[in-house]
């Protein structure tokens, strides 16, 4: 049976991811609300000749049409700018995660230690482990440790890729030659997905992404452990 988290945005895994939400669920409501009324005007419109003289011509009504839209541009506008600065403040990062595009796979370097680096591919269906998502799980995973500033510089060797967590609020381009960057926290363990969001090529809806969040103890017992 069909929820409404079907529908809806993924559960947020990060502050940022938790503003997007919420300010994605308060725009939506506005503009129900919009619709709804100018529904309600339009029909009003149609059946009261009276209500067609005063809607359509009137200095007043003039005032009302042009002061609305404005404090409703204000009421989307100044959130969606307070989240375009946050998602572009890099804030002391703890670790710096760099990732490159290729057709088709990425590949990681943990820019604060030496010779961490590494191919992440999808696992192949036949492959695939029991308990695994299909087309969703690769070999190596990107390990991270929770309730930390992560920065992340993505690149592409060959064409525009598109790195991109939903849960985590991250989306960012992969462009060749050149660095882009974004942060993130992630504030709970876990399992997170995602995919290539830039059509690259035959086989681009098999670039998958995983990120496993962990507790600091483990990530730097890996760290130590890897070969």
């Amino acid at each position: 049976m069909a929820t409404w988290t079907n529908f809806s945005l993924q559960d947020s895994a990060s502050p940022l991811m938790e503003q997007l939400i919420f300010f994605h669920d308060h725009s939506l409501l506005i503009l129900i609300m919009i619709t709804v009324l100018v529904s309600y005007l339009m029909t009003m419109l149609f059946f009261n000749k009276f209500t067609n003289r005063f809607l359509l011509s009137g200095q007043l009504i003039e005032i009302i049409w042009t002061i609305i839209p404005a404090i409703i541009l204000m009421f989307i506008a100044l959130p969606s700018l307070r989240i375009l600065y946050l998602l572009d403040e890099i804030n002391d990062p703890s670790i710096t995660l760099k990732t490159i595009g290729h057709q088709w796979y990425w590949s990681y370097e943990y820019s604060d230690f030496l010779n961490l680096e590494f191919d992440s591919y999808m696992i192949p269906t036949n492959e695939l482990p029991v308990g695994n998502f299909r087309l969703l799980d690769v070999d190596n995973r990107v390990i991270l440790p929770m309730n930390s500033q992560i920065r992340i510089l993505v690149s592409a060797a060959d064409v525009i890729h598109s790195w991109t967590v939903p849960a985590l609020g991250v989306k960012i381009d992969g462009t060749p030659g050149r660095l882009n960057q974004t942060n993130f926290l992630i504030n709970r363990p876990g399992l997170f997905y995602g995919q290539c969001s830039e059509i690259c090529g035959a086989n681009h809806s098999f670039m998958p992404i995983v990120i496993e969040s962990t507790y600091l103890n483990y990530f730097i017992n890996w760290i130590k452990n890897f070969n």
